[in-house]
């Protein structure tokens, strides 16, 4: 296994270096640089690796080309949602460095995101009608999630939720279309960059939604650990995790009375969720309209190594 997430680590190393080349040869914007600056590149390593797995990497010159400029895209997309993030979230800082809202002043973070959605879009574009409309469906999923957990933090814990299931089903749904939702079109991108046509989009569209699922819940599971106990993830667990339902208005010392007594209980029912989604994205990667290649093999191997390396953090595997 050691030598396969080898093998895999080299495909994303060796990856991450023709994405970040992309990158700078073509955006030219230096505050779009220097917000893309850092970065795990994780969803354009997917669609980079669906790609391949479609091409078998058999692809020509001009179609790898291509497909590195469709993660530039992807990037941009991704770290636009951020800077709006973080001034929504009121975050200072990002990546180990000062937010952009707090070099810049949060109109120019809002208005550079902008134009760097529309750059975005301007690359999807040129790729082709399927592409383009990929990109304005899955970032009207992530805006979604985005209007879903605002909503839920400003007024989601002053309502009184007494179904279990209906207040975890939010936090469920928000996570999908906030962060899997992306997780899904890199893969369904990268696939599309292949020429590919009919069901198999499908396989790999939700090869990425279930890894983004699980990388969600492992980045959550992670910040808990540290003690960040943000509202539209604190009040579903707890809902979920006690065996009555509770009252939405969570005080602050009852949050961590209650997290505390169910500590273990909320690790392992992570543990537990993230593997049900890494399993069934191990599922996907060995379906039948996937060619076999290297490239498939390393589909199968990709979400565990992701998902061990967010949880890396607090010393856990699954």
């Amino acid at each position: 296994m050691q030598d396969e997430n080898k093998n895999l680590e080299l495909f994303f190393d060796k990856t991450l270096g023709h994405v970040e080349e992309k990158i700078s040869d073509t955006i030219s914007d230096d505050q779009i640089k220097n917000v893309l600056k850092g970065g795990k590149r994780l969803r354009s390593l997917l669609a980079h690796l669906a790609f391949k797995a479609c091409t078998k990497g058999e692809e020509t010159k001009d179609q790898f080309n291509r497909a590195l400029e469709g993660t530039v895209s992807i990037e941009l997309a991704h770290a636009a949602s951020l800077v709006h993030d973080d001034i929504i979230d009121n975050d200072i800082e990002r990546r180990g460095r000062p937010a952009f809202h707090v070099k810049e002043g949060v109109g120019n973070a809002l208005l550079v995101g902008h134009k760097m959605l529309a750059r975005g879009f301007e690359i999807a574009l040129s790729h082709g009608r399927e592409v383009a409309k990929l990109y304005v469906d899955s970032w009207n999923e992530v805006i979604s999630g985005e209007i879903d957990e605002v909503n839920f933090n400003k007024y989601g814990s002053k309502k009184i939720l007494t179904i279990k299931e209906q207040i975890f089903e939010a936090y469920y749904k928000i996570i999908d279309l906030k962060t899997a939702a992306l997780f899904s079109s890199a893969c369904k991108a990268g696939a599309l960059e292949a020429n590919m046509t009919g069901d198999i989009l499908k396989v790999f569209s939700d090869y990425g939604r279930e890894i983004g699922l699980a990388y969600q819940l492992a980045d959550d599971l992670v910040d808990l650990a540290h003690g960040e106990m943000i509202d539209s993830v604190i009040i579903p667990l707890l809902n979920h995790i006690e065996n009555k339902p509770k009252i939405g208005l969570f005080k602050k010392r009852e949050i961590k009375k209650i997290f505390a007594k169910n500590e273990e209980k909320i690790k392992e029912f992570y543990v537990k969720e993230i593997k049900k989604h890494v399993e069934n994205a191990e599922n996907l990667s060995n379906s039948d309209l996937i060619p076999k290649s290297d490239y498939k093999k390393l589909m199968l191997e990709a979400p565990t190594y992701i998902i061990n390396r967010m949880l890396s953090e607090i010393n856990l595997t699954i």
